[in-house]
């Protein structure tokens, strides 16, 4: 991750949309606002580096991360990312949501890193942290560059997103899987559409996501969908589960991972203000479930996925790929957030193996080492 830091005055008067007065970060070009984009700012800056090294101790079965961008448009009241915008000396609250730092030189510096002697071909993972196919996206189509550097180098990667915009970049990851394994994952959880705009206002909605799963699917492309999160006494109903999971089937997912609510410093302050405007009724509740810890409670998770476990079954999602049936009895509902050492990622999500550094999710399955805080166990994927 860069480091980037407020360190001094900048104007460029040649550019129209140029801010006057705009503090300036280390690599910056230019801060623009435009009118396709009302109340985003981005920070165009010159990245020194694109790939990001995963700290060995990591559990992850990734070594390497791309973010093209910092801060995200999609404004996950819940999103797990915020606290790093304080890297910035920016707040984790509306300015994650609307100051944006583009790299516009990643697809340059990121064939420059893979051209090296010493780079071995090993699984890189974008969507970890922020949103890759934000709208953002839509303007700087800096995705294309990455999956086509990616691809011509046989560096095998995975893309997790909410943005339908992948959709564009469709025939690039067709033919991108032709010569490196692939990984695709979508994440949804929130069908009601009110909760849906008050939570996540700059997300598609979830029937555009499940759209884009299945236009995967229909590509021939492998796509593993996040059930996540999913928020205790909100969208936990049988009800609510059960037709996420139908929809989720029904789109051709090659596999889902069912994840609670987790609650960092940086997204708990935002989040739980707005669960007191919305939800009052269920504040109390909360502050019992999160009160020692991020995660939600091994009795929660456990509760979850004994809920899950029928549901699974009767969409069929409990059957690995080639219809053999998953274990009943040992239904998995990861705990987390994508991109940490603690969850499971559906069948789909991450490359096949056959080349360094790219690890299977059956790998995950059998046996994966206890890596929650607090010595709870880590949970079978699903």
């Amino acid at each position: 991750m860069d480091v980037m830091r407020w360190d001094r005055q900048r104007l460029d008067p040649d550019e129209s949309t140029t801010l006057p007065g705009m503090p300036s970060i280390r690599g910056l070009l230019r801060s623009v606002q435009v009118p396709e984009f009302p109340g985003l700012t981005f920070h165009e800056v010159r990245a020194k580096s694109a790939l990001n090294h995963v700290p060995g101790e990591s559990a992850m079965p990734f070594p390497y991360t791309i973010n093209p961008y910092r801060g995200c448009s999609h404004s996950c009241v819940y999103c797990f990312a915020r606290r790093t915008h304080e890297w910035l000396e920016l707040d984790s609250g509306r300015d994650f949501d609307t100051q944006v730092v583009v790299k516009t030189n990643l697809v340059d510096v990121l064939r420059r890193e893979l051209a090296r002697p010493s780079w071995a071909h090993e699984h890189v993972a974008l969507g970890t942290n922020t949103d890759p196919y934000q709208r953002a996206e839509g303007r700087y189509r800096l995705m294309p560059g990455v999956i086509g550097a990616l691809a011509e180098s046989g560096t095998p990667f995975s893309i997790l997103t909410k943005g339908t915009l992948l959709r564009r970049d469709i025939p690039l990851l067709r033919e991108a899987a032709q010569t490196v394994p692939v990984g695709l994952g979508v994440s949804l959880a929130i069908w009601d559409d009110a909760l849906h705009a008050g939570l996540e206002p700059g997300v598609p909605t979830p029937r555009a996501r499940l759209d884009l799963v299945r236009a995967l699917a229909d590509a021939g492309l492998p796509c593993g969908v996040f059930l996540a999160p999913v928020l205790p006494g909100l969208t936990d109903g049988i009800a609510e589960l059960d037709a996420a999971l139908g929809a989720i089937a029904a789109a051709g997912a090659t596999g889902v991972t069912v994840i609670p609510l987790h609650l960092r410093p940086g997204a708990r302050e935002w989040f739980m203000a707005w669960l007191a405007g919305a939800h009052p009724a269920l504040v109390p509740r909360y502050q019992q479930l999160y009160a020692r810890r991020a995660y939600v409670p091994a009795e929660y998770r456990t509760w979850l996925a004994r809920r899950v476990a029928p549901l699974l079954t009767r969409h069929g999602l409990d059957r690995q790929s080639g219809g053999t049936a998953r274990k009943a009895v040992d239904p998995a509902v990861a705990t987390g957030v994508p991109g940490d050492s603690e969850v499971g990622f559906p069948e789909g999500s991450l490359p096949s193996t056959g080349l360094p550094g790219v690890g299977s999710p059956r790998d995950l399955i059998s046996g994966a080492p206890d890596s929650a805080p607090g010595g709870s166990e880590q949970l079978t994927l699903l």
